[in-house]
């Protein structure tokens, strides 16, 4: 056999080798993009549409300085207002599911879909009758709830919220509400409210700094008196039949302090403004927008001091309103980390990947198999090369079995190389070469005549 000329089937395994060596590289290329892409997924941001409303309200400034912060700060979720007309489109919009959130009065019509992230602020209800006239004595003709059967209230708000509230604080407090007559005006009205001179009573829902509350305080009061302000002695009792409202209480003077208004504390009726989020939307989403929220509610409280005011949801199980899972993890502190969340995953991926691994040796061991037949043979054939070296004449035999040698030796690399046989498979192979080796220099020794008192052998 000529050193110049491959044996056809070591070219074909070379080739084999080639072309399984470019396999790996294109599936170690394939494993490295999808680690690439599942590692871009998980840290790229998430952008929550969240509906908020009316247009130009302290709720659109108060989500849109949020949504700037995280933006800023290249925080992983992200807010995109969604700017509606007021809380009605809002909640048609989450209910479509058209936008992840909401900024909403707790006690509207909300869809069942519907769990609280966090509460913006507490809106309280400020009841107050004048007490006559400018100039006048002061002597209010409603002194408390009970006054106002037969009379008039004007009510700050167009949303029907604050008429089913109005008219829930009259029934516990032992009035009927239909003797009651209720005129809403629009928060731009204010004046308009004062100048009525047929209301008897004023009512608005909003935060104790409300500027639409004080404004509207004042007027009535610059236009008919200094304000009585009518305490909602059942609050308690409200809050306990209406889980969605809650007893509060307005603190004397923090309408104003000269003169004092109101003189003294006033027993009340709150109700929560708050985030509500979709139930589907992932638990670790929730999670780290609450961890946001309140993470960054005091730096945006430096330009937008409403954001100071937010506070955690209710997490209790038997909350009117209940928290987002992920709002109630962050909350509680039983946020799980990442591999608390997909140890299994892991473990299960790694016992999958080794029963595949395993697997795939038995296969590539059963597919080399007859390599391995091949191996045995070799070895075998250099074994029986070693018995004919011993009757080997000339030293042209020597070297055609040296040859034939070579040749198994070189098969057998190949067999090794495919993975066929393994390290100590080729040891064996090696060792057997060895014994071939002192063989066939012993019997070209014998045939040189070089080994002493042994008969040299003639070429015939």
């Amino acid at each position: 056999m000529s050193e110049q000329t491959e044996n056809p089937g070591t070219a074909r395994r070379r080739l084999k080798r080639r072309n399984s060596s470019f396999l790996i590289l294109a599936a170690g290329m394939l494993v490295f993009a999808a680690a690439a892409a599942a590692l871009f997924y998980g840290l790229r941001s998430t952008t929550l549409s969240i509906a908020v409303g009316p247009t130009g309200s302290e709720d659109v400034k108060l989500i849109q300085g949020f949504a700037h912060a995280f933006a800023r700060d290249g925080s992983s979720v992200r807010l995109k207002p969604v700017t509606t007309q007021g809380a009605d489109e809002s909640i048609a919009l989450f209910a479509a599911n058209k936008v992840d959130l909401a900024v909403v009065r707790g006690d509207l019509n909300l869809p069942a879909s519907a769990e609280s992230v966090a509460i913006l602020r507490k809106n309280v209800v400020v009841l107050w009758a004048p007490s006559g006239g400018k100039g006048k004595p002061r002597s209010a003709k409603i002194k408390s709830i009970d006054d106002l059967p037969g009379h008039k209230v004007g009510v700050v708000g167009s949303t029907q919220a604050n008429v089913t509230l109005l008219r829930v604080i009259l029934t516990e407090s032992g009035v009927n509400p239909d003797k009651v007559t209720i005129t809403q005006f629009a928060v731009n009205k204010v004046a308009d409210l004062a100048r009525d001179s047929s209301l008897d009573a004023y009512m608005t829902v909003g935060p104790l700094d409300s500027k639409v509350t004080a404004e509207a305080i004042a007027a009535t009061a610059a236009a008919r008196g200094e304000p009585k302000f009518l305490p909602i002695d059942v609050s308690e009792a409200i809050a306990q039949k209406h889980p969605l409202y809650e007893s509060e209480e307005i603190a004397g003077s923090i309408f104003s302090s000269s003169p004092a208004r109101p003189e003294d504390k006033v027993e009340t009726v709150g109700v929560n403004h708050l985030i509500i989020a979709q139930h589907t939307l992932h638990e670790s989403t929730v999670g780290t927008l609450d961890r946001q929220l309140f993470t960054q509610r005091l730096q945006v409280a430096r330009d937008l001091p409403a954001a100071a005011k937010i506070e955690k949801p209710d997490t209790d199980k038997d909350a009117a309103l209940p928290a987002h899972q992920g709002a109630a993890a962050y909350i509680d502190g039983t946020e799980r980390t990442f591999l608390e969340k997909y140890s299994d995953y892991i473990w299960g991926g790694i016992l999958l990947v080794s029963g595949l691994g395993s697997a795939g040796a038995w296969l590539r061991h059963y597919a080399k198999r007859d390599e391995r037949e091949q191996y045995i043979t070799h070895r075998d054939n250099l074994l029986k090369l070693i018995a004919r070296v011993r009757g080997a004449e000339t030293a042209e035999e020597l070297a055609a079995m040296q040859g034939d040698a070579d040749a198994l030796l070189r098969e057998a690399l190949d067999c090794y190389d495919d993975g066929a046989i393994e390290e100590g498979d080729l040891s064996a192979i090696g060792l057997t070469l060895e014994q071939f080796h002192h063989a066939v220099s012993d019997r070209r020794a014998v045939i040189n005549g070089d080994r002493p008192g042994l008969p040299r052998i003639r070429a015939g």
